[in-house]
């Protein structure tokens, strides 16, 4: 079974996402209480992406985050969407997507960068790619590339694309590999 699987079984994946998300929003003001969350430290930022380090457990974690440049369709009721790559634990450069909706049940979300496309597992209102494998291949076209797209369905089976912009993602990218052996 792939480690994200495992992880996601285990909930291990879920809490530590969950927490990550409530520091990305209470950094960026939309939360106002990030129970429990070390404050992120913010390492720069890299045109469209921004880079982060901070304590979880006593264990360094840094990510790159990013919001969409475009959400469609613009007239549906959405929580706050985000792109993350994190380093933290045994996990080394790992997207995840925040959707702002929980998925369909069963659903698969799809990245186009370019002509590559990848398929995403969803959970709630994530998504991940289902092994290592896949995450190498997404970040090294995620560097070549000058935008991603993002679709998704929701339990009401609305599709949803989301546009965003690749510009500064590798130097964020080299800034947490640095930061956050």
């Amino acid at each position: 079974m792939p480690r994200k699987l495992r992880n996601i079984f285990s909930g291990k994946m879920i809490r530590h996402r969950a927490f990550l998300v409530l520091t990305v929003l209470a950094f960026y003001g939309l939360a106002t209480n990030a129970a429990s969350a070390s404050t992120p430290k913010p390492l720069g930022t890299f045109k469209d992406w921004k880079a982060f380090s901070m304590v979880e457990n006593g264990s360094n974690v840094c990510f790159v985050v990013s919001t969409p440049k475009d959400k469609n369709p613009k007239n549906v009721k959405r929580g706050d969407v985000f792109f993350i790559i994190t380093n933290w634990g045994n996990a080394r450069l790992e997207p995840s997507i925040t959707t702002g909706y929980p998925y369909k049940t069963n659903s698969k979300a799809r990245i186009k960068i370019g002509a590559d496309k990848f398929e995403l597992f969803t959970q709630d209102d994530g998504a991940w790619l289902s092994s290592e494998a896949a995450e190498k291949r997404t970040i090294s076209s995620m560097k070549r590339g000058s935008s991603m797209v993002i679709t998704g369905t929701s339990q009401r089976g609305t599709l949803t694309t989301d546009r965003y912009s690749l510009s500064g993602v590798t130097a964020a990218l080299d800034k947490i590999i640095k930061s956050c052996k």
